[in-house]
């Protein structure tokens, strides 16, 4: 097993923290800019195009009927977040710069992502037909919800927010277009997708690479390491932590007081505490000015790696929890899941 495996440190947020350095030295300008500016435009319709190949109507319908597992899953990522993000205002200036803690109200506007949530929910041992279902759910719903979220949030903190219908409209014809067209092809192109899953998430890096390095560049070029300091990134990685364990506590503590058994309450607790990386960098892409996405999607970036070293762990124990009880039942009796 290699340090990185020891740690759980995702390998892919090395490549972005190598991106973002390649771009604070050699930021893009003039005509590249531009070029890069039309590259990513094109990768992300790409890249939602995709997901909508690979979105069975199946995992859609699957567990549909699960509807109160559902809805709490869906109020903690579009209601407990966004409410946790607005507490977050008090600790404004004193322990968060305004940046950071509008990238943090941006974090918590962000659909739940689908790859991660189904995968812990699977390794703990929890209901994985629910889990993608509703990470599904999430992820379709937030092209609409983000937007709408970000609006009221920021224009709540702000005094004043972009045109939230002009974002909804951008986001639909941007991300929700190529989502419905690739799901639409399904049929012609689902075996192939299923058949390449390799190249259709080197697709997907790539996209969310080209975002970073563009987004990052235009930041650099506007002073963002001026505005965010070595201090900037402690609040925000001592914020993410403080963030993620007040959900997993409160998604926790749901599950149980609304007597969900053990399989839905590991579903509840890692579809409800996820944001969505893949989501979220390229939808800041369409929401905000070029200048402002690199420190919009800082926090986010933090926040994702956190969340996967803490769940990995989190999964580990529900599964040596759930093994020691197959253990200790009788032979023949299967536990109560």
């Amino acid at each position: 097993m290699s340090w990185l495996q020891r740690l759980r440190i995702d390998k892919f947020l090395l490549v972005l923290v190598t991106v973002v350095v390649l771009a604070s030295f050699f930021p893009c300008r003039g005509i590249i800019k531009v070029f890069f500016e039309y590259l990513t435009t094109a990768a992300i319709a790409l890249l939602f195009f995709m997901h909508g190949a690979k979105l069975s109507r199946e995992a859609i319908v699957g567990g549909m009927s699960h509807w109160r597992l559902h809805l709490v899953v869906f109020l903690s990522t579009f209601a407990l977040f966004p409410l946790l993000g607005i507490a977050m205002k008090v600790f404004v200036p004193s322990l968060l710069s305004s940046p950071v803690y509008m990238g943090f109200l941006y974090l918590c506007a962000l659909p739940a992502t689908v790859q991660s949530a189904i995968a812990f929910t699977s390794v703990a041992g929890g209901n994985v037909a629910a889990a993608i279902c509703s990470a599904s759910a999430s992820s379709i719903l937030g092209v609409f919800l983000s937007p709408v979220l970000v609006g009221v949030l920021m224009h709540t903190q702000e005094g004043g927010a972009s045109n939230t219908l002009h974002a909804i409209g951008s986001i639909i014809l941007q991300l929700m277009v190529p989502f419905v067209l690739g799901h639409l092809a399904r049929p012609l192109i689902g075996k192939w997708v299923a058949r390449h899953k390799k190249l259709v998430n080197i697709t997907d890096r790539s996209s969310i690479l080209l975002v970073v390095y563009t987004a990052f560049s235009e930041a650099v070029v506007g002073g963002i390491w001026h505005q965010i300091t070595g201090w900037s990134l402690v609040s925000i990685l001592v914020f993410s932590l403080l963030l993620l364990a007040i959900v997993l506590v409160i998604n926790t503590w749901t599950a149980r007081w609304l007597g969900f058994n053990t399989a839905d309450e590991v579903t509840i607790v890692f579809c409800g505490s996820k944001k969505s990386l893949a989501n979220g960098i390229p939808m800041a892409n369409v929401l905000f000015p070029a200048a402002m996405v690199g420190t919009m999607v800082l926090p986010l970036m933090i926040f994702h790696q956190v969340q996967l070293m803490v769940c990995a762990v989190l999964a580990a124990r529900y599964a040596r929890r759930q093994a020691q009880q197959n253990a200790s039942a009788p032979t023949g009796v299967k536990p109560n899941p």
